[in-house]
């Protein structure tokens, strides 16, 4: 396996306890990731990988998934058509706008 050219983090709402208390978990974020893998490797975006995390601290805004290196945080990530807009915009260079997080 190569480096990945970005990742794509989802927050899993653990907190240091170990436990589930934010949002994102609630709200179904974990469930989505089997759905963000598929996404990927049938766009043929084999350079970008997924890794759960523990809050991400935007607990009103979630569920909550950020890219990196690009640094780019999005919000209201509840559904399969969420993550739609959000690999659109990423495989065209733009910013799926109705998700992003300021």
């Amino acid at each position: 396996m190569t480096k990945p050219d970005k990742q794509i983090l989802v927050c899993g709402s653990f907190r240091a306890s170990g436990e589930p208390q934010g949002v994102c978990d609630k709200k179904g974020a974990i469930g989505l990731i089997p759905y963000l893998q598929e996404e990927l490797n049938d766009r043929g975006l084999d350079t970008i990988s997924i890794a759960m995390t523990s809050c991400l601290n935007m607990c009103d805004r979630g569920p909550v998934m950020a890219i990196f290196p690009d640094n780019t945080w999005y919000g209201g990530i509840e559904s399969e058509e969420a993550i739609d807009a959000v690999l659109d915009a990423l495989e065209e260079g733009e910013i799926a706008e109705d998700y992003l997080l300021n």
